[in-house]
């Protein structure tokens, strides 16, 4: 006996865009900044402003620890 399944399965990333994102422009940085500035949500802002001044990926920047920006009680 043969049985034959067929399933009409469709690509998750059918018809998108798929890559490397072009990166923010100034302007947006700045909204997004100024945004978290009057929603006082600090912890994001910092984190934020880390990812852009040292370049690093959500992935990369999700793996921070804070004993990997301090040294003692100082924070870098």
């Amino acid at each position: 006996m043969r049985i034959t399944a067929t399933v009409g399965h469709q690509p998750w990333n059918k018809g998108k865009l798929v890559g490397q994102k072009a990166p923010f422009r100034l302007r947006d940085i700045w909204a997004i900044r100024v945004r978290l500035q009057l929603a006082e949500k600090t912890r994001d802002l910092a984190l934020f402003d880390l990812a852009i001044d040292s370049k690093l990926r959500a992935c990369d920047l999700t793996k921070l620890r804070v004993r990997d920006i301090t040294h003692g009680e100082h924070v870098s």
